[in-house]
């Protein structure tokens, strides 16, 4: 039963493996940032009108269709003369908007770096000019659509190109009209810390009030298409947020049902360690669509990718587009938990089945970095704190294993006598009967091996998905060739390490029973050293050095029950008998 146990734990961890590969893709550092252009022709915007439920993806990059922008129509009633840069400079985020179009070309965390050690940019910046920036707008009359995309707005509020809002919150208003009837306003306002901008958009045309949809371009800027970096790390794909219920939706699937309409708690676009998302106060619609990266290769690339999927949103409140909040910033669990704790937020860091598990072990992590400094030694330290609090389960798990090793001659004797026998036959009872006197008479119980070990496996599963997730060890470095912990070895050492720990702990396991089963326990070192190659150096840190403490444990274990006793088949008995 252990060694099934066993079989069933490096299958869950094939299929974990499996899942990375076939449907994680890489990431890597932002790519520098291009001037938008303003004669462009929009890219990758979902529509609001009506559902994109067509199963063709928007292609951006160089294919991208470009077109003029608009001609002017009689002088504008409310504009400004030039196009311009506001800056807006918070605790946590620096914000650069554009005036025309009122749009945001910039948002960079001020906390978070990239590889380059530069603020962590999230509105991306590789695909081409013209296409759709966080907060344009759209509306049911396409030519006002295409007119305020390019309108140069006037701005109040910033008495200079930089607003600074670090010690006190500011409101920047962009307003536009023309002599055809067509107004916008546009109001954002924001605080001295946290990643929240309330947004107010009002649109009329002749009088007319229109309800407008606010949309996010591709995103997120933090992941380069076609660069080198991680298989593991999560592309980016919807999500929803309803109460305390998740839905994700891969770039791909999106054709499938691309309109979302209800109570919303947030929807957005995320990736492994970002989100960008509207919180709506109100029922609200919100459409998602999938853009598909080609080419020029972003700086950072290496490759031409095959098909590089990103997701672009736009959401539209029910009745008007009032004071929504966007939240644009890290899946970092006190940052959410303080920006909105109504909303259930942190519920978009996905930690798996075993997240009533996986939070307070990341409490105890970042409780013990603020002693120790170090992250790499964090999780090494809670490691031994776990493996510590299970070594009593583990130790009776042993000695129980141990147990069924020094029987396992007389069960097979039992069983070899009895396997000409059908399953359906009625002797094969005796069999089972035979086993059971066997069990009590040795003081065995086969199931005392399994369930110790269940009951640590999930902890072992929270803190395997706790280590994949963390923002936490983003860029965080251990020791030496480590600088990234959520970046695979690029020596691939930790991996090796960790596969010759495991092959040194399976020949101390007690062993017995069936040949092909050992044989297969005895590949699954090889297997996992060869997933562990390209998974984050922290997670194999953490496997590494689990399986050292299990080694000692072990020594441990037989120094207190002594050698096993292993009784020699009766034949043997015999034939030693005579020859004395």
């Amino acid at each position: 039963m252990e060694k099934r146990l066993l079989v069933a734990i490096f299958l869950s961890f094939l299929v974990l493996y499996a899942y990375q590969v076939l449907v994680v893709k890489p990431a890597a550092d932002k790519a520098k940032r291009q001037a938008p252009a303003a004669a462009a022709a929009a890219a990758g915007a979902p529509a609001s009108g009506a559902a994109t439920g067509s199963p063709e993806a928007v292609t951006a990059g160089a294919g991208s269709a470009q077109a003029a922008a608009p001609a002017s129509p009689d002088q504008p009633v409310v504009a400004d003369a030039s196009e311009h840069d506001i800056v807006i400079e918070t605790q946590t985020v620096r914000a650069v908007f554009t005036n025309r179009g009122a749009k945001l070309v910039s948002w960079q965390l001020k906390k978070f770096l990239d590889l380059k050690k530069h603020p962590q940019e999230l509105v991306p910046s590789y695909l081409q000019p013209g296409r759709i920036h966080p907060f344009d707008l759209q509306v049911d009359d396409a030519k006002a659509t295409e007119r305020l995309k390019y309108a140069l707005y006037k701005v109040s509020g910033a008495a200079s190109a930089t607003v600074d809002a670090t010690h006190a919150g500011q409101t920047i208003v962009f307003e536009f009209a023309d002599g055809f009837g067509l107004r916008a306003r546009k109001v954002f306002t924001f605080e001295p810390t946290g990643y929240i901008v309330r947004v107010t958009a009002d649109v009329s045309v002749g009088g007319r009030a229109m309800n407008p949809t606010v949309l996010w371009g591709a995103g997120l800027g933090d992941q380069v298409p076609g660069a080198e970096g991680s298989r593991y790390i999560l592309k980016p794909e919807a999500i929803i947020l309803r109460g305390s219920k998740v839905q994700r939706i891969a770039a791909t699937d999106l054709y499938k049902q691309p309109v979302q309409e209800g109570d919303f708690s947030a929807a957005g676009v995320d990736d492994q360690y970002f989100i960008a998302m509207a919180l709506p106060r109100r029922t609200a619609r919100v459409d998602f669509q999938r853009v598909v990266f080609t080419e020029p290769l972003p700086e950072g690339a290496k490759a031409a990718p095959k098909l590089a999927d990103l997701v672009a949103f736009g959401i539209r409140q029910a009745r008007s587009m009032d004071d929504m909040q966007f939240f644009f910033g890290p899946k970092d669990f006190d940052v959410l938990k303080a920006a909105r704790s109504d909303l259930q937020l942190v519920r978009v860091i996905n930690f798996g089945i075993f997240d009533f598990l996986a939070v307070p072990l990341l409490r105890a992590l970042v409780w013990i970095h603020g002693y120790v400094g170090n992250y790499g030694w964090a999780i090494i330290i809670l490691t031994f704190l776990i493996n510590a609090v299970m070594f009593p389960l583990r130790h009776k798990s042993m000695v129980s294993m141990r147990k069924m090793q020094e029987i396992q001659p007389q069960v097979k004797a039992i069983q070899d006598r009895y396997k000409n026998l059908k399953a359906t036959d009625p002797e094969r009872q005796k069999m089972n009967s035979e086993m059971m006197s066997l069990y009590k008479e040795k003081g065995v119980n086969p199931a005392s091996g399994c369930v110790p070990m269940l009951l640590t496996l999930p902890v072992l599963f929270a803190f395997y998905s706790l280590l994949s997730a963390a923002i936490e060890l983003r860029g965080e470095p251990f020791i030496w060739w480590i600088t990234d912990l959520s970046a695979h070895d690029p020596y691939y050492v930790t991996p090796i390490l960790m596969g010759a720990s495991q092959l040194w702990q399976q020949k101390m396991t007690p062993t017995g029973g069936d040949p092909a089963q050992q044989k297969m326990m005895m590949m699954m070192p090889l297997v996992f050293t060869f997933m562990f190659l390209w998974m984050p150096s922290g997670l194999t840190i953490y496997w590494f050095f689990s399986n050292l403490l299990a080694i000692g444990q072990q020594y441990i274990t037989n120094r207190l029950v002594g050698p096993p006793s292993v009784p020699r088949p009766p034949a043997e008995r015999k034939l030693k008998a005579k020859t004395a």
